[in-house]
């Protein structure tokens, strides 16, 4: 057992992030860390497609079950859990 301690608002994972149009992500995610500025088009988790114009870098708390490839122009993104 680990001695290390979490704080409630960390993310203790990370995987990364093919935007795809026809795929789900493996397991859905609770941020996504953006590299490159621009949209993502995304299937949120409790079922809606949303498209997020003009995201920051920086990370970008949305949990979401897939990242379109269509609608997406933002790079070098991270899904963390």
């Amino acid at each position: 057992m680990s001695n290390i301690k979490y704080k409630s608002d960390s993310f203790r994972g990370a995987a990364s992030i093919t935007p795809s149009d026809s795929a789900d992500l493996t397991d859905p995610i609770s941020a996504i860390y953006v590299g490159g500025t621009g949209a993502i088009k995304v299937d949120m988790v409790s079922g809606e497609t949303v498209v997020f114009a003009a995201v920051p870098v920086g990370v970008f708390p949305i949990a979401v079950t897939r990242v379109y490839s269509t609608g997406t122009a933002a790079t070098n993104m991270i899904g963390l859990k």
